[in-house]
């Protein structure tokens, strides 16, 4: 089940890329990156093997799961379990989004 989309600290405040893994590392995910896309990028339907939390930290990134398609911007959070089918496409301006896996 994806996790409804979270908002870390006041959206006013940069988002600190090392705060946001440091919390990710003590959730258990040890896997971390940060990835950038230009504009309107597409990700056809896909699956990863482990399960992943993506943060967007700048612009946006639209996902679909189960039919169902939900757009993310700075400061949200989409947690996917892992095996889940899904597709992803960036928004006008691009995204760059932290990632990271268990």
């Amino acid at each position: 089940m994806v996790q409804e989309s979270v908002k870390i600290g006041a959206m006013e405040k940069k988002l600190d890329e090392k705060d946001l893994a440091e919390q990710l590392i003590l959730e258990g995910y040890s896997h971390l990156y940060v990835w950038e896309d230009g504009p309107d990028v597409e990700y056809h339907e896909h699956t990863h093997r482990a399960e992943s939390a993506h943060i967007i930290l700048k612009g946006e990134m639209s996902m679909t799961m189960n039919g169902e398609t939900r757009t993310y911007y700075t400061g949200d959070r989409c947690d996917l379990p892992a095996g889940i089918m899904h597709s992803a496409k960036t928004g006008p301006h691009g995204c760059r989004y932290l990632i990271a896996e268990r």
